[in-house]
């Protein structure tokens, strides 16, 4: 209730009164506010441009430069859906492909590790899931430095997730597995620590997570990567998930964080203004290219 958070009070406030608009009209809202923040966030419009260049060389500065700005686009549109109280509105703008997927991983009954990556609309990916899912889902996420966001995230996201839990806490990742529960887990942003390589992404050198090996291996859960992708003209999303990684972990955490890299890629490049490119994700192996 600290006065240097009322500004951000009522920016939450016209969120969710926004959010009680139909899908249409928060696509048409979130545009608008993501086209003003490309223009109010230089530096992260310059850090996307740098990672959309030497991520997708093989196109015209033209069509990056579209990318960029459809980018800040889908970040808006992931802003204003995130704070959707009640997702079972949108059960008609879903397509789910592959659920059957993550039932047969459920049923050998050692839970499930959801293997995900960063994107636009990685909120509302895991609350639509839900609609479908009898299982709990946990969520784990890397604490916010500022003290408002980090309570109003976590308790928007716990309205549909059994819990969130911070990234360091394996623990309870582990009792989570172990229950059975299923776990997301987005490891395609490394900070540091031991579960850490360089391991290639698009192409190019990057310190990246490893952990995803390690849980794995700690709790025999199946490993099922899941994306989400928004389609055009607020026709809804698609939720795919993956047949559960063979051979995984191979005894190699480089080897088969390179493999969730390809996967990334290969989803990246059905919608590339959905992936998250304004993460300074090089800075460790190539901080060059952001001076």
């Amino acid at each position: 209730m600290h006065p240097r958070y009322w500004g951000l009070w009522l920016g939450l406030g016209m969120l969710r009164l926004i959010c009680l608009l139909p899908y249409r009209h928060l696509v048409t809202i979130g545009t608008y506010i993501g086209q003003i923040a490309l223009h109010l966030a230089p530096r992260r419009a310059r850090i996307a441009r740098i990672n959309i260049a030497h991520c997708l060389p093989e196109l015209t500065e033209a069509t990056r430069e579209t990318i960029l700005r459809t980018h800040f686009t889908a970040l808006g549109i992931g802003l204003v859906v995130n704070w959707v109280r009640s997702p079972e509105t949108m059960r008609p703008l879903i397509q789910i492909d592959g659920l059957e997927h993550l039932q047969q991983a459920l049923a050998k009954k050692k839970g499930v590790i959801l293997l995900s990556a960063h994107c636009t609309d990685l909120e509302a990916g895991t609350r639509l899931l839900t609609l479908f899912l009898d299982t709990p889902l946990h969520v784990v996420y890397q604490v916010n430095e500022n003290p408002f966001l980090e309570r109003a995230i976590v308790d928007n996201r716990n309205r549909h997730a059994a819990s969130s839990i911070k990234q360091n806490e394996i623990r309870d990742m582990l009792k989570a597995l172990k229950a059975g529960d299923i776990v997301w887990y987005a490891p395609d942003q490394a900070y540091g620590g031991k579960s850490t390589a360089v391991v290639p992404f698009f192409g190019l050198p990057c310190l990246s997570n490893t952990a995803t090996s390690r849980i794995a291996h700690l709790s025999g859960s199946p490993v099922v990567p899941f994306f989400i992708r928004r389609l055009p003209k607020a026709q809804g999303y698609v939720l795919t998930l993956y047949p559960a990684l063979d051979n995984f972990p191979s005894g190699d955490p480089a080897a088969d964080t390179l493999r969730f890299h390809r996967l990334i890629e290969i989803e990246t490049r059905k919608a590339p203004e959905q992936y998250f490119w304004v993460h300074r994700r090089f800075k460790d192996t190539r901080p060059e290219m952001y001076q």
